[in-house]
């Protein structure tokens, strides 16, 4: 039988557990049809990159399949009669992926850039509660014996011109 990978997005106000049933209930309409769902993963809700149907976000769900193409068909037509779907794409492949898709793998490297960002906010506040405090020092003793001196000449200079009038 001839080998498909189908993702397919829900619309983000249902939940976790209506998104597996609706999986289920697609899985089960490919095993009707005489097909098989190798693998299936949960992408869980990620952001659009344009809004559709007036969501931002929706629930992505990957199917691996060894199926015929009447099965296909049959699932894609729930799928296009399903109001939670919104998008869904299905492509033929030469063979299926073993192990967890491109998806899964950039997941933990999404956690390492979380845990990047959290370091650089730190770092940045930490820089900042510095320049504060730098700001609230006295300034150098240098600087403002001239600031003292520019003060005492500005007042001279005034007392010795209203003396004159």
């Amino acid at each position: 039988m001839p080998l498909y990978e189908t993702v397919f997005i829900a619309r983000q106000d249902i939940s976790g557990p209506q998104v597996d049933a609706l999986a289920d209930q697609l899985t089960a309409i490919v095993a009707e049809q005489g097909g098989e769902v190798k693998k299936r993963e949960n992408w869980g809700l990620r952001n659009l990159a344009f809004r559709i149907k007036k969501n931002r976000k929706g629930h992505y769900v990957l199917f691996n399949l060894d199926a015929p193409p009447a099965a296909v068909a049959e699932m894609e037509r729930n799928m296009r009669l399903n109001e939670d779907v919104l998008r869904y794409l299905t492509i033929r492949v030469e063979a299926l992926d073993e192990g967890p898709s491109v998806m899964l793998q950039s997941r933990g490297r999404s956690d390492d850039r979380d845990r990047d960002r959290d370091r650089d906010r730190d770092r940045d506040r930490d820089r900042d509660r510095d320049r504060e405090r730098d700001r609230d020092r006295p300034r150098d003793r240098g600087y403002r014996e001239m600031e003292t001196a520019t003060a005492t000449a500005t007042a001279t200079t005034t007392t010795a011109e209203g003396v004159e009038q």
